[in-house]
């Protein structure tokens, strides 16, 4: 049953999926997966059996990890993905991450079908655009609008934060993910958010900065390991393909640590040491990495053509941007500080269900942001324009034009009465010296006072 109002906005990610529920009252809310908001983006093939997603794929992976896929969205490309002895299609992968978001919008909400909308990188052309579509129509939604992910941002960041984008001023969004850095200026528009300039790297994210510190252990402790690493690095068996997994998770959670703490933990496994790895030296692998993301950044600024005071703010997105060098590296490539807000990596589903709901378009079951039909294209479309409701206009009250002077009213009858006491106490004290220099006492005496010449 189609639920008009009820709003689903699902972020696909390289390695999560964030998924936002909106209901008719406007209420959001972020669906949770086994207690997280966060669904990682991993697929499991089981033999003759449904795909496993999520954690279940993850732990599913450890029995054999050939098996396993941990990030379909890099797999985008290649049309079917070899996991165990057979080949998926790329569209069964993600359809199989929709599927799991709609069981849990099923049971947290109901036997409602709401309207999905599915974020994407902004340069996304039309033939990947089509592959997020087709899963989504896979696993069983109809009613589906495409929104490019700095958009969602931008939404996110007027309407959840509260922060002015006045119509003309431009946003820039840094997102840095698990697979992908995208950097996009967003202009307000008085019809919505616009993409006004791009940059980007695919090969340059959260997962890239696992392999260096994975490179890193390889050659600190790989050379006395007795070949141990040369299995983790290049596994021929079940065993050390499971070690292996365990190692890059290990490396992962470790690199998550050092955004709040300062040193942590990665047990090694098959080589049988635990190795401490501190801030520093995960900011020392990482420094390559962040200073070609805050190239990218600096190089979209400096096509907008737009005077310093239109730049709102630099807003850091993904779950990479929690890493504390990238906000210094940013402020001192910039000389503005970045929004950063506490779970980066919900901002774009967020956004997606703060955007107002479109009609979807005639004769198709999906569209753009535009509200207009898709045609097919032959050649990757820009980055289209969102509407958004225009700012609100605010009413003028003329009556605060004088708040200031009535506020000034009772501060001047004070003073006023002040200057009057002090004018009868000097009035009342000049008149007894004038009573006692001329014999008449403290009290003068009336009959003394001189008759005035026209009494």
């Amino acid at each position: 049953m189609a639920g008009p109002g009820y709003m689903l906005g699902v972020d696909f990610g390289t390695s999560h999926t964030v998924a936002a529920a909106r209901s008719p009252d406007n209420r959001s809310r972020v669906l949770l997966f086994d207690g997280s908001p966060l669904l990682p983006s991993a697929v499991y093939a089981q033999p003759g059996a449904p795909l496993l997603v999520g954690r279940d794929a993850i732990l599913a992976a450890r029995v054999d990890p050939a098996r396993f896929e941990p990030h379909p969205k890099r797999r985008v490309d290649d049309g079917t993905v070899l996991l165990g002895e057979r080949e998926f299609p790329v569209v069964d992968l993600i359809a199989a991450v929709y599927r799991r978001v709609g069981e849990e919008w099923g049971r947290v909400v109901g036997a409602v079908r709401p309207e999905l909308t599915l974020t994407h990188p902004a340069a996304w052309g039309e033939p990947r655009r089509r592959v997020l579509v087709a899963a989504a129509e896979a696993a069983g939604f109809d009613r589906i609008r495409l929104v490019p992910e700095p958009v969602a941002a931008a939404a996110y960041f007027v309407r959840v934060l509260g922060q002015r984008l006045p119509t003309g001023s431009v946003l820039v969004v840094h997102d840095i993910g698990g697979g992908t850095v995208d950097v996009a200026a967003v202009t307000r528009t008085r019809t919505g958010f616009t993409v006004s300039a791009l940059d980007g790297r695919d090969d340059l994210g959260g997962i890239d900065l696992d392999a260096a510190v994975v490179a890193h252990l390889s050659g600190v402790h790989g050379t006395d390991s007795g070949g141990a690493w040369h299995r983790l690095t290049t596994p021929a068996n079940l065993n050390d393909r499971r070690a292996r997994r365990l190692l890059w998770d290990d490396v992962r959670a470790a690199k998550e640590r050092l955004s709040r703490a300062t040193i942590s933990e990665i047990v090694v496994p098959q080589v049988g040491i635990e190795v401490h790895l501190t801030r520093h030296e995960l900011e020392s692998l990482a420094t390559p990495a962040l200073t070609e993301a805050v190239r990218l950044t600096n190089s979209v600024v400096g096509r907008l053509a737009v005077p310093g005071h239109r730049l709102a703010g630099v807003f850091l997105v993904g779950g990479s941007s929690r890493i504390p060098l990238l906000s210094t590296l940013l402020f001192q490539e910039l000389g503005r500080a970045p929004v950063v807000i506490e779970q980066p990596e919900l901002v774009v589903a967020e956004g997606s269900v703060a955007l107002p709901e479109l009609p979807p378009a005639p004769g198709r079951k999906w569209h753009q942001a535009t509200g207009q039909p898709d045609a097919a294209p032959t050649s990757p479309t820009p980055a289209p324009t969102t509407p958004a409701a225009p700012p609100r206009q605010r009413r003028r009250r003329t009556w605060l034009r004088w708040l200031g002077p009535v506020a000034l009213l009772p501060v001047a009858a004070v003073i006023v009465g002040l200057a009057v006491a002090l004018i009868t106490i000097l009035a009342f004290v000049g008149m007894v010296v004038w009573s006692i220099l001329t014999g008449q006492g403290f009290l003068p005496d009336w009959n003394f006072m001189p008759r005035a010449p026209w009494a």
